[in-house]
């Protein structure tokens, strides 16, 4: 995805279709897929030749998120991962094992070939859906920077939310974190975080959109409280209509006892 020509978000799509396929033409005037569908971004990194595009935020913005709380020596799944640079720029800022994985062969193939000499980053093709071939509690940080919005957009959009966030939960360590940067409120992501077997602390952050111009009165660092049913307080007022939220998800301690750096480095920063 060309930064200079960014295709249809998902913010759009979602808008479009209240969660079916897209019913315009494909890209390129051939076949129409759907957004959670890998015909659809095999087809658009072809056509963009994998330019690095960044969802939402670039790195830059997110670090003090992603920094507060994954430490560098966590076993990170970046999901959905495209062309984005924002692995290349965690590995640069020190983090060592940053497992990405997408949909699209197609741009898995490009980011190998791209990345061959960075061994801190790995390429796997794969269904957020189905991630089968990871071990339950493999992983101390999952962060989904705009896949859950994709899956919003296809067929059976709720079924697609719920296996995507039930395997995260089932590969996450005890303590470990879910990071979600999504264009969604609470109230059109926290049904879909909070899964039955799901047990997760659920800190919101909110940021505005990349060149924002007004004022904003609030520390974009202040987590933003949510109400019970899982709400933004009434009379919240939000500067910028088009801010990303940050769901910061940690998943509950469980009886085995096993302890993630996430949960470790969690704790010191509450202590501090």
């Amino acid at each position: 995805m060309s930064s200079s020509s960014p295709p249809l978000s998902p913010r759009g799509a979602e808008e479009e279709e209240e969660g079916g396929a897209r019913s315009g033409g494909g890209v390129g005037g051939g076949t129409v897929f759907s957004y959670g569908e890998a015909g659809y971004w095999d087809a658009r990194y072809v056509e963009e030749g994998g330019a690095p595009y960044d969802w939402y935020q670039r790195y830059a913005a997110l670090r003090p998120f992603v920094r507060r709380s994954v430490p560098p020596d966590s076993r990170l799944l970046m999901i959905g991962c495209g062309s984005a640079l924002m692995s290349e720029d965690m590995a640069a800022d020190g983090y060592m094992e940053i497992i990405n994985i997408d949909i699209s062969s197609v741009l898995i193939e490009m980011m190998r070939k791209k990345y061959f000499d960075l061994p801190q980053l790995q390429y796997m093709q794969m269904d957020v859906r189905d991630m089968s071939k990871f071990s339950d509690e493999s992983f101390d940080c999952a962060i989904d920077k705009g896949t859950l919005d994709s899956l919003m957009c296809g067929v059976e959009a709720p079924l697609s939310a719920a296996q995507m966030v039930l395997e995260v939960d089932r590969l996450l360590k005890p303590g470990g974190v879910f990071m979600l940067i999504t264009y969604g409120d609470p109230s059109a992501r926290i049904p879909h975080l909070n899964q039955p077997v799901c047990s997760w602390k659920i800190v919101l952050y909110i940021l505005p959109r990349p060149g924002f111009k007004g004022n904003i009165r609030r520390s974009v660092f202040d987590p933003v409280p949510l109400t019970e049913s899982g709400r933004l307080p009434e009379g919240f007022v939000l500067e910028d209509p088009d801010s990303h939220y940050i769901y910061v998800c940690k998943k509950g301690q469980e009886l085995t006892g096993i302890d993630s750096p996430t949960l470790s480095h969690l704790k010191l920063q509450d202590s501090e």
